[in-house]
């Protein structure tokens, strides 16, 4: 995922949607916010239509308390029903979308007293603090689960393949091209 200064104030309108497809065939609409071309090949920046969320599961006891990220599909699995009838009594639809489940409907208002700040622990990276905006807490066979919402946009890096389909950056990927994609990005927004 990317930063990028479009997320911010884009004032142009976003130009298109595209799907994305993962390798269990879900899939992702997203708007195209930018694309470019850089050696020769077409690059694609894409915000998903619907809003992402996540899925914290809360262990420990009372005094230490953890919140650990649900990515075992095998979970996601046994409480997608539950989680998505508590979104439900929120007019959200919880969608089980490629490479992040999603939500359609309008998200409620931004209150503090709602924000969680996830720390993320890379080896190898000094990554920022994702802020989180709670939408609803559950239980499931005595399991605490929260549902949140990152507060800065998901976005994806995708190549234009030859069948003109959109190819998602492995992180090699982007790695190589990302110094021309930053470069080209910031000076179209000067």
């Amino acid at each position: 995922m990317f930063s990028s200064p479009f997320s911010e104030n884009n004032d142009q309108a976003p130009t298109g949607s595209i799907t994305l497809t993962d390798d269990k065939g879900r899939t992702l609409e997203c708007y195209i916010e930018h694309s470019l071309s850089a050696d020769g090949q077409e690059y694609v920046l894409l915000l998903p239509v619907d809003s992402p969320i996540e899925i914290f599961a809360w262990e420990g006891d009372d005094e230490e308390e953890e919140a650990v990220l649900v990515e075992d599909d095998a979970i996601i699995d046994e409480i997608f029903s539950t989680a998505q009838a508590v979104l439900a009594e929120q007019n959200l639809l919880l969608k089980n979308t490629a490479y992040a489940l999603t939500v359609a409907g309008e998200l409620p208002p931004v209150e503090d007293s709602e924000l969680f700040t996830l720390e993320i622990e890379e080896d190898e990276a000094d990554l920022e603090p994702e802020q989180l905006q709670l939408l609803t807490t559950f239980y499931h066979q005595e399991q605490e689960y929260a549902i949140y919402t990152p507060l800065d946009p998901l976005l994806f890096f995708a190549r234009i393949a030859k069948s003109g389909e959109p190819v998602l950056l492995s992180p090699e990927e982007f790695r190589e091209v990302q110094p021309l994609l930053e470069e080209q990005l910031f000076n179209e927004v000067e």
